[in-house]
């Protein structure tokens, strides 16, 4: 029961997620918004709405460990899997200002976790505090370049997302948001139960397969992305979504309840750091990741994941 329980969360977390990046992208289109700024914006906030729907749900009800471990798990596969999948498939050309300030900005946010973290082994409420600060003033810098783009009549005539009627973009949003909130407190308890019947840590589960299910949006939205060539809006996607599992996700988490930061969080932080760092070296000499780089990222996630079942 607990297996039906877990996929039937996921199940509606996905689709809960594609309603809501759907409805929400063709809003933006009406509103005439470049794809980039879409892309790290609402289809990010979108496709990371499982990951706060599980983690927000992890600390209302106690189960602390998962809320950050999954938020960090996830990260660490939007890098690795995400991207390196995408560049096998098409080498992704990385855009100059998500190279130069974006990419940036996601490794100082994980910095900041892993600072904040260590202090006092947790993030309480006045860490959640700030790191949502941090965000609201992320989103307001990312709504008033979109605002210049218009103004400059930088916009493209993208038809990655099709304009949807004013009320079907409505019940689209809402459905999604019922289906996300659903579907988080089913994984949670799903993913409790089988954690316990195995012995399993709520850590592991969190890193592993709760990270997986909840990255799925990500992963399909960058590889369709990728393979029409949108490949501001499959990189956008990724390093926004990860900035947004950071500091809104883990702020509204610690917020209503702090978070014990545990030793595997803390070595799990620092790999994401690492693997962060990696990736922009990857990016910095042709502004893009080749195929060979994406295969070496794949071959990286999977050699940390097999080092997370031994541990």
């Amino acid at each position: 029961m607990m297996y039906v329980i877990l996929i039937a969360g996921f199940v509606l977390l996905i689709k809960g997620a594609d309603l809501f990046v759907d409805g929400s992208s063709s809003t933006a289109k009406r509103l005439k918004i470049p794809s980039l700024i879409i892309g790290m914006t609402i289809v990010a906030m979108g496709t990371s709405m499982p990951e706060a729907s599980v983690s927000v749900s992890a600390a209302i009800s106690g189960k602390n460990e998962l809320a950050i471990s999954n938020a960090v798990g996830s990260n660490i596969f939007n890098l690795m899997i995400v991207c390196g999948v995408c560049a096998v498939f098409c080498p992704l050309a990385v855009n100059r200002e998500t190279l130069k300030r974006d990419f940036p900005f996601s490794i100082i946010v994980a910095g900041l976790l892993l600072l904040l973290g260590g202090i006092g082994m947790d993030v309480n409420r006045l860490d959640g505090i700030i790191l949502l600060v941090i965000f609201a003033v992320f989103l307001y810098m990312m709504v008033r370049s979109a605002l210049n783009s218009r103004k400059a009549g930088a916009a493209e005539d993208e038809d990655e997302y099709k304009i949807l009627p004013v009320w079907k973009c409505i019940i689209f949003i809402l459905l999604g948001v019922v289906g996300i909130v659903a579907g988080g407190k089913m994984v949670v308890s799903g993913a409790s139960d089988i954690a316990k019947s195995f012995g399993m840590s709520d850590n592991l589960i969190g890193m592993t397969i709760v990270a997986f299910g909840t990255s799925l949006p990500e992963l399909v939205t960058s590889v369709v992305a990728a393979r029409k060539n949108e490949v501001d809006m499959a990189v956008g996607n990724v390093v926004g979504s990860n900035i947004f599992n950071v500091l809104f996700v883990l702020g509204t988490a610690a917020a209503i309840s702090p978070l014990a930061f545990t030793t595997e969080n803390f070595i799990d932080t620092a790999v994401l750091i690492a693997v962060s760092l990696m990736v922009l070296i990857f990016c910095l000499p042709k502004k893009k990741i080749v195929r060979w780089q994406g295969a070496v990222m794949v071959a990286v996630y999977a050699g940390y994941t097999a080092y997370l079942f031994v541990r």
